[in-house]
């Protein structure tokens, strides 16, 4: 029988907590540009890789997607330090490689929200001008 929560996951909720502590405090790059929140942390069966998915937030609009692939490349770049430091925090014999990706489903799912709220308003307006006869008599 399967365990329900691996190793794996265990290794990934722990690298996850880890790492959004140290992307805030020991990251320094001044490219990394709005809040990064670390969102899950995907680890493999054999522990030799992980892939890191995390959300940018509190960019300039006209920044987008050219700061968010920027602030992707800057963690990228910094996931050999990131992987020291980790190293130290964790008891484990072999810390997973690093690799960090962007997490849509925030964004997704906001745009998804509007969508409906502006479904929403609109029923209501065409609710009041196309009331049923039948229910005023």
């Amino acid at each position: 029988m399967a365990k329900e929560y691996s190793r794996a996951q265990r290794i990934g909720d722990q690298m996850q907590r880890e790492l959004a502590q140290l992307i805030r405090l020991e990251v320094k790059d001044p490219r990394l540009g709005g809040l990064v929140t670390v969102t899950a942390v995907n680890v493999s069966r054999d522990a030799s890789h992980a892939r890191v998915f995390v959300t940018v937030m509190g960019l300039e609009e006209q920044e987008g997607v050219d700061g968010i692939a920027q602030s992707i490349k800057v963690l990228n770049d910094a996931s050999g330090f990131l992987r020291m430091q980790l190293g130290k925090a964790m008891k484990l014999r072999s810390v997973p490689n690093l690799r960090f990706c962007y997490d849509e489903s925030v964004q997704r799912g906001a745009h998804l929200s509007a969508l409906i709220d502006r479904a929403m308003t609109e029923d209501r307006q065409h609710g009041d001008t196309d009331a049923d006869p039948e229910a005023k008599e």
